[in-house]
């Protein structure tokens, strides 16, 4: 049987391979504590499961949604943006429910990209920007993200030759897998850069509302100029623990938005609507949930970040996002730390290589562990030696 020349060249996708690990291990009667895969493990707010059920039980909800999903949805999230960011959305032009978030990036690029076109991609970055512009036939040019430039891409570096080609811009703030947030200064840099070349921006900013002590992410369509550029994806999953009910939106510029909805139109039929009537309650409803979360999710930051630091890695205290980004001794290739990891001391972490070459040196933690895990895996961190990497 042949395959698409695309199936070849198609890596595996990361956290598939990871998963597998953890069952191999499990199935070897090992207890492991996975600090993975970052999937919230606090239970959807009852509310929104409440709305959830009601909707369920409506005979119109059963039948086939539509792609652009329903407007009393696209409303909503307008409201949401408005009252948010202060970013003022047309709900019937500029705003799009997604199957999720991952959804929408996987498509977009079908929106823009014809083979042998470029994509200007951050490294290391989610592995579904690259995947989305190999489908759709393009290249990656890679921006590398740097610590001594805080995580942030350095647009000056991306040759002129290559931004004249260009099809699109992928950044991600707050950032995964690096935890690093962008300011309004450098959005306004890429609505600059974004304009000279003629390029649409595509903003992933599902970690908005996961921050910490009081600071408060900023949304890239709060920069002028920015929703004549681009567009932000953003989810529900992060925000309000609704990753099971995948459900998220594209919001900004009204051509992309459209071209996006076409996209989709023709290769799925929208979000269920009960789930769309749970994600409004999500967004009018109360809000004091995601201070609760976060308060949680802070808490365990700081534990995560002691342990590292009393093991001799070196961390930065994030200020947003579900994870943390550690750098390694010297000498320490993210997979083999990794794997002697789990080796050792039953505990999954993400190597950084697997986010793309400029990964490589780094693991990422996930704050989406029980409490009752999480003590038992720092524990056991705070117990282990990092050998020489010589010696390993």
């Amino acid at each position: 049987m042949k395959f698409a020349d695309r199936i070849d060249h198609l890596p595996p996708y990361l956290f598939v391979e990871i998963s597998r690990k953890i069952a191999q291990r499990r199935a070897e009667g090992a207890d492991v504590v996975t600090f993975a895969i970052g999937d919230p493990d606090i239970p959807t707010p009852s509310h929104i499961l409440n709305r959830l059920q009601e909707a369920s039980q409506d005979p119109p909800n059963h039948r086939y949604p539509e792609s652009e999903g329903l407007p009393e949805l696209r409303r909503a999230i307008a409201q949401w943006y408005e009252g948010r960011f202060g970013v003022a959305l047309d709900p019937d032009k500029e705003v799009l429910p997604l199957i999720g978030a991952k959804e929408g990036i996987g498509h977009a690029a079908l929106c823009f990209i014809d083979p042998g076109d470029v994509a200007l991609v951050p490294d290391p970055g989610y592995p579904v920007y690259s995947v989305g512009t190999l489908f759709a036939g393009g290249k990656c040019h890679w921006m590398p993200l740097l610590e001594e430039n805080q995580w942030l891409p350095d647009l000056s570096a991306i040759p002129p030759e290559v931004a004249g080609k260009a099809k699109a811009l992928w950044i991600n703030y707050p950032n995964n897998p690096t935890g690093a947030i962008a300011e309004e200064s450098f959005f306004e840099e890429v609505v600059a850069f974004a304009q000279r070349y003629d390029i649409p921006v595509l903003h992933d900013a599902p970690y908005t509302e996961v921050a910490y002590d009081g600071y408060g992410p900023v949304s890239f369509l709060q920069v002028p100029g920015a929703k004549e550029v681009g567009m932000e994806f953003h989810s529900l999953s992060k925000s309000y623990n609704m990753t099971g009910w995948r459900i998220g939106m594209a919001v900004g510029n009204a051509e992309m938005i459209n071209a996006l909805m076409r996209v989709k139109s023709n290769l799925d039929s929208g979000i269920p609507q009960a789930i769309q009537y749970a994600a409004i309650e999500a967004l009018l409803g109360p809000q004091d949930c995601i201070q609760e979360h976060n308060r949680i999710y802070q808490r365990r930051r700081d534990k995560v970040v002691a342990t590292l630091r009393q093991i001799g890695l070196k961390v930065a205290v994030p200020r947003a996002s579900l994870y943390v980004w550690a750098k390694l001794p010297p000498g320490w290739k993210s997979g083999a730390f990794s794997a002697l990891l789990i080796e050792e001391k039953d505990i999954v972490v993400t190597p950084g290589a697997g986010y793309g070459r400029y990964g490589e040196g780094y693991i990422r933690l996930s704050l989406t562990i029980a409490d009752d895990q999480l003590e038992k895996g720092l524990e056991r961190l705070a117990s282990w030696r990092i050998p020489d990497p010589l010696s390993s």
